[in-house]
C-alpha cells in the first residue's frame, strides 16, 4: 500500500520506471572520417557503442540506420563489433531502417538481431560496386604528359589517366567477387532461414522498398523505433540516445576554422560531401 502510494510522486526512487533502450544512430556514408568529414567508421562509433551495450539492466539496443553504403571494410568492422558487444553484455539488438540501409547500410543492420524498416526505406542492394573516370583522352588533347615511375608492371593497373587495360579490370572484378561473397557469407549467417528469395534475385545488388524487403526475408516487420521498442517494451520504456560529444574544432570560432591548416580539411571535406552526394543518389535520393 505505501510503496503503491509513494510510486505516484513525480520525483525519488519510489517512483516505478519503465525498460531502457539503448539508442545508437548511424546515419552517413560508411568510410574514413576527419575532422570536417564526418563518415561511419570502427575509430568513431567504438566509444558510443561501448557506451550503449555499457548500460546495466537495459531491454535493449536499438541502432537507427540511415545509410549508403561505403567501404566494405568498415562496415565489417563496425557490425563486428556490434555482434561482439550484444554476445558479451547478453543484450538483444533491434535495428530500424530510415531513409536508406542499402549495400554497406544493409550490412550493419544485420548485426541487429531483428531488422524493421518504413514501407518505403530503401533496403538490400547486396553487391559491390567501383567507380571511376578515364581521363587519358582529356589530358592528351589538353598536350599533358603524364609521368608515372613504378617498380612492377601492375602497379598502375586502374590508372584513370591512361588508357583502360584489361588485366586491370579482369583484376578489380576478381577483388570484387571475393567481398561479395564475404556480403553474401555475411547475410545468409545473420538472416538463416528467414531469406525467403532465390539466390539470383537477392544478391544481385538491387534494392527494394521495406515492403518488398520484408517479402524476401530482408527484415523482420514494418515499423518505427518508437512503435515497436513500445508494443515491445510496454507504454513506459525509456529511449537513452548515446551521443557523440561535440568535437573541439566546433567550438572555434568560424573565422578560424577558414584559415590554414583548416583550407586543406574544407577541400578534403568538399570532395567528400561529393563522393557522399553520389552513394545516396543512386538510390534516388
Amino acid at each position: 500500500m505505501i510503496r503503491s502510494l509513494l510510486s505516484k510522486l513525480p520525483f525519488g526512487p519510489w517512483r516505478e520506471r519503465g525498460p531502457v533502450v539503448s539508442v545508437v544512430r548511424l546515419s552517413g556514408a560508411i568510410g574514413a572520417a576527419s575532422p570536417l568529414r564526418p563518415g561511419l567508421s570502427l575509430e568513431t562509433l567504438a566509444p558510443l557503442l561501448e557506451r550503449a551495450f555499457a548500460r546495466k539492466g537495459q531491454a535493449a539496443v536499438a541502432l537507427l540506420v540511415n545509410s549508403p553504403g561505403g567501404s566494405p571494410v568498415q562496415s565489417a568492422l563496425i557490425a563486428k563489433r556490434i555482434r561482439d558487444l550484444a554476445e558479451e553484455k547478453t543484450v538483444p539488438v533491434l535495428a530500424f531502417c530510415e531513409d536508406v540501409a542499402a549495400s554497406g547500410g544493409y550490412w550493419l543492420a544485420c548485426a541487429a538481431d531483428e531488422i524493421f524498416a518504413d514501407e518505403s526505406s530503401i533496403v538490400g542492394s547486396i553487391g559491390v560496386v567501383s567507380a571511376g573516370f578515364g581521363l587519358h583522352d582529356f589530358i592528351e588533347r589538353h598536350g599533358i604528359e603524364r609521368r608515372v615511375y613504378t617498380s612492377g608492371d601492375k602497379k598502375v593497373l586502374l590508372d584513370p589517366f591512361a588508357p583502360e587495360r584489361e588485366d586491370g579490370v579482369a583484376h578489380l572484378k576478381a577483388i570484387q567477387a571475393e567481398v561479395h561473397e564475404s556480403f553474401k557469407a555475411m547475410v545468409r549467417a545473420r538472416r538463416g532461414a528467414r531469406l525467403a528469395g532465390p539466390d539470383e534475385e537477392l544478391f544481385t545488388g538491387a534494392f527494394w522498398t521495406g515492403r518488398r524487403a520484408l517479402g524476401y526475408g530482408l527484415i523482420d516487420g514494418i515499423g518505427d523505433a518508437r512503435g515497436v521498442l513500445r508494443a515491445r517494451f510496454g507504454e513506459k520504456v525509456r529511449f537513452a540516445v548515446v551521443h557523440e560529444p561535440r568535437p573541439w574544432w566546433r567550438r572555434l570560432p568560424v573565422r578560424s576554422r577558414f584559415s590554414s591548416p583548416w583550407a586543406a580539411e574544407l577541400a578534403d571535406a568538399a570532395l567528400g560531401a561529393v563522393e557522399e552526394r553520389a552513394l545516396w543518389a543512386r538510390y534516388g535520393l
